[in-house]
């Protein structure tokens, strides 16, 4: 009996040593389940998203968006809706399973029939969290956008823009450090409320989910080079090809910054509502 007793032990002990040497046993890095701070990307759930296969990552300190990707990491950003800034350790992302699939990824139509009509016309898909530029119906460009919170909601119809101003700066709102007015680079104005408030297309942040107080937000590097430093070499300026073709090559060009009024400015339809954030991510964390 004493001899099984120590038999049973004797495995018992392997089997815990095993265990905790494994890697398998390991548990992966992973968001916390509360997710305060809304850093968990994988569980925004993009209708488009649905079509195609993806993982969830977890940052670590180590990595950065060139590190993971090469020359891919653009297409892996915009699949998120983030800029590099906010790919930082302890955020999840989605990765696609193949690159290849994303790389002329857009969630919006390539033909609008509302917009056959029109020279220029700007849509807004807030469940998708993206903007899309039509030329008489076919999708000219499109762009990943950020939105305004529940709190904050960016207004939907029919509006148009009546107003550009490159140099634009928030009148309420500064940098996280409280330095300086939030830049609103490359602003062309849709909507001003009954309340004054205004609403605009700008450059800003993109932290990979609704962010604004209202406006709609387009990749800027070269703002938050300026701003922030980062990053060294500023590539995604979505911001500023907006601005351009809304206002024309020619008013692009002798554009000195100033406030401009904008009369039969392009359409601008926003619609749909906040994409869903689930419980907990629908992929599990793995590596890459």
């Amino acid at each position: 009996m004493r001899e099984k007793f120590f038999t049973f032990a004797i495995i018992l002990v392997f089997i815990v040593l095993f265990a905790f040497s494994c890697p398998r046993s390991i548990s992966e890095p992973a968001a916390r389940p509360d997710d305060p701070d809304q850093e968990d990307l994988s569980r925004i759930e993009y209708p488009s998203l649905r079509a195609i296969r993806w993982k969830a990552y977890f940052i670590m300190p180590q990595d950065s968006m060139e590190r993971l990707f090469g020359e891919n990491w653009r297409y892996v950003a915009r699949f998120d809706r983030i800029d590099r800034r906010h790919v930082y350790p302890g955020i999840t992302i989605k990765v696609p399973e193949n690159i290849e699939e994303i790389k002329n990824y857009t969630p919006m139509p390539s033909y609008y029939l509302p917009a056959q009509n029109h020279a220029k016309y700007i849509l807004i898909d807030i469940g998708e969290q993206w903007l899309g530029a039509y030329e008489y119906g076919r999708i000219k460009f499109s762009f990943p956008a950020a939105t305004g919170v529940e709190q904050h909601p960016t207004p939907t119809g029919i509006f148009r823009i009546d107003a550009y101003h490159r140099k634009h700066e928030s009148s309420l709102y500064k940098t996280p450090k409280g330095e300086m007015p939030y830049p609103m680079d490359y602003a062309l104005r849709f909507y001003v409320d009954p309340d004054n408030a205004v609403f605009w297309i700008h450059a800003r942040d993109l932290p990979g989910r609704p962010a604004s107080h209202g406006c709609v937000g387009l990749y800027d590097e070269t703002m938050q080079k300026r701003v922030y430093g980062i990053p060294a070499s500023p590539l995604l300026n979505d911001a500023q090809q907006l601005y351009r073709w809304v206002i024309g090559e020619e008013n692009f060009l002798y554009d000195d910054g100033d406030y401009e009024y904008m009369e039969n400015g392009p359409i601008v339809e926003i619609k749909g509502n906040l994409p869903k954030r689930l419980p907990r991510s629908s992929q599990n964390t793995g590596r890459l």
